[in-house]
């Protein structure tokens, strides 16, 4: 297992980490080991959309709105 050293953390951040790691019983490298992989998560899943192919609905999405609003304020009269 790699380890990571990381200088020049603002005071304010570690405080905030520490309080995290205090009131969930947790290390504060626990809390930041959770916090790196929902990041990286997070960025792994937008590079994966971004991958998918777009959805070609031949109608503007603010079109389709506008008309299911439309339909709906009609029927709540």
């Amino acid at each position: 297992m790699a380890d990571l050293h990381i200088d020049n953390i603002p005071d304010d951040l570690y405080e905030r980490l520490h309080q995290c790691a205090l009131e969930t019983n947790r290390t504060v490298s626990d809390v930041v080991l959770a916090a790196v992989e929902r990041e990286l998560a997070g960025w792994e899943w937008r590079k994966r959309l971004a991958q998918r192919p777009g959805a070609d609905l031949s109608v503007q999405a603010a079109a389709l709105l506008h008309e299911e609003r439309s339909h709906r304020d009609l029927e709540l009269g």
